[in-house]
């Protein structure tokens, strides 16, 4: 076994997972169905590519070393499109098709409105990627169905505005869109402002698909802004950009992890540097951990990492995944059962975003706290640390609070 990289040695320890012949035998070797939905095709695949390319690795790994007691995982994967009806229908097919949870949504307005689909049938679902605070706000925790890996809002907003009040920069303008995204984070930009008492001298509201903002851009200079607090994830955020750059405007811009997105970065080459975000995954060899994600990643995928927090989250979201399960020796996934299983993970997993430790219980249903974020920075069109002292605190991998 001393070939595995280091996260499948972990894998293969849990519960007797490398099996004799005989053993799996007994089991049957029926695979166990796991969903899978995002947006892989549309405005927002630069995303949801790279969380379904983190969930298919993680697989491979568990499945070589004998998946569940010798079933191997199977994935059912069904596209949203990043269109919330399109979502509502692929998660009702998702319950018929008998999955025993499901990993996914990369939209905030996508994942809400079917998430009564996941609470009503009593299936789990475990989020990767979509970070708005209402996700797992919807239902009573001890009741909810509802997981989450990614970031929420409530805890990316306030530390970018500490971030900002460090740096003096505390006239901000919030460009906002009108889906649930942007509602949400607009909410909780406003709130973690208003901790600080502190207003924003200007906020503007946007649809998807716009292509000039220098309007209102012009009027949050005229109101006095100094940074540009942007929270939409598409080329909007490059609009932005790309509008300032043109008005002559130089304040920085600023934002939650959208802004390490290609569209952004890609679609403002010039515009978009210096521009800070948070991040709770930088894609850089820090320790052996990362180093083996990165490294097996390019070599399953033969690609750039759209977006590595994406891709890192929906790996560990798998794992995580895969250690509740060994909680059911007996193979029976029932919805409550898996639920329960998901409360009370009883290993530790060693991440490569995190090290988890009883990442969910009855009461709290939310994996990241703020303690794991980082101050990402665009440099020469690349996300990497702000601060020299996140690049060395992030040779240690940090535990939930």
């Amino acid at each position: 076994m001393s070939w595995l990289p280091r996260p499948l040695l972990a894998a293969a320890a849990l519960a007797g997972l490398l099996l004799s012949p005989l053993a799996a035998q007994a089991q049957g070797a029926a695979p166990v169905k796991v969903g899978v939905i995002g947006p892989f095709t549309g405005p927002s695949s630069d995303f949801g590519q790279p969380m379904l390319n983190g969930i298919r690795l993680a697989v491979e790994e568990i499945n070589a070393v004998g998946g569940y007691l010798g079933r191997p995982l199977e994935l059912v994967i069904k596209d949203d499109r990043g269109d919330p009806d399109t979502g509502l229908r692929e998660s009702e097919q998702l319950v018929r098709d008998g999955v025993i949870a499901t990993i996914g949504f990369c939209n905030t307005g996508v994942a809400l409105k079917s998430l009564d689909v996941f609470q009503k049938n009593r299936l789990p679902l475990i989020v990767p990627c979509s970070t708005g605070t209402p996700v797992t706000a919807k239902y009573p925790a001890p009741e909810s169905y509802i997981f989450r890996t990614s970031a929420r809002d409530a805890i990316q907003a306030p530390f970018v505005v500490q971030d900002l009040v460090r740096r003096g920069w505390t006239r901000v303008a919030i460009f906002a869109d009108t889906t649930g995204y942007g509602e949400a984070g607009l909410k909780d930009v406003e709130a973690a402002l208003a901790a600080r008492n502190l207003k924003p001298v200007h906020v503007a509201r946007f649809g998807l698909g716009v292509k000039d903002l220098k309007t209102e851009l012009a009027a949050a200079r005229a109101a006095g802004a100094n940074v540009v607090f942007s929270y939409t994830v598409g080329p909007e955020n490059a609009t932005i950009a790309n509008g300032r750059k043109e008005l002559g405007w130089d304040v920085p811009q600023v934002g939650a992890w959208p802004l390490s997105f290609p569209f952004f970065i890609n679609g403002a080459p010039q515009a978009s540097e210096g521009a800070l975000m948070a991040q709770t995954f930088i894609a850089e060899p820090s320790n052996e951990r990362r180093a083996s994600f990165l490294a097996n990643y390019a070599r399953k995928f033969n690609q750039k990492m759209a977006v590595p927090m994406a891709a890192a989250q929906a790996y560990d979201t798998t794992y995580l995944l895969t250690y509740a399960m060994f909680g059911i020796r007996n193979g029976q996934f029932g919805g409550p059962a898996m639920k329960a299983a998901l409360e009370n993970i009883q290993r530790t997993y060693y991440g490569v975003v995190a090290t988890y430790e009883r990442p969910f219980t009855l009461e709290d249903k939310d994996a990241v706290t703020d303690n794991m974020l980082v101050m990402g920075k665009v440099v020469k069109g690349a996300v990497t640390f702000a601060y020299a002292e996140d690049a060395r605190r992030n040779l240690f991998v940090q535990r939930k609070r």
